[in-house]
């Protein structure tokens, strides 16, 4: 069976967090709390709160171990960004784009 947990709008770009999902991406989930936590960047501790998540709704609301538990799935997908103008010379305006993400964590046990 498979459980998941998601982030919506994390405000970090999903070009920025793709690198840390590709690392994370079929681990087991202790080994991927291991290496989210010593990544110096903020975006993996957003990553290793939602593995967290998926693992807790694994263990209490499906009484799986977590000990077997795998990240079987994980990505990132593009969220509405913020559009904003910044005032330039000679009365002109420029866009600002600030993009934003939802990230979506799947884990299930692994047989065997």
């Amino acid at each position: 069976m498979e459980v998941k947990a998601i982030a919506r709008n994390t405000g970090m770009p999903a070009g920025k967090m793709r690198p840390l999902v590709d690392m994370v991406r079929g681990k087991r989930v202790d080994e991927a709390l291991d290496l989210l936590r010593y990544t110096p960047t903020p975006k993996a501790k957003l990553i290793a709160k939602c593995v967290k998540s998926a693992a807790a709704n694994a263990e209490n609301n499906f009484q799986m171990d977590p000990a077997n538990l795998r990240v079987i799935k994980i990505y990132i997908d593009e969220a509405r960004g913020m559009r904003r103008f910044k005032a330039r010379s000679r009365g002109r305006a420029s866009p600002i784009k600030k993009n934003s993400s939802h990230l979506t964590v799947i884990v299930a046990e692994q047989e065997g």
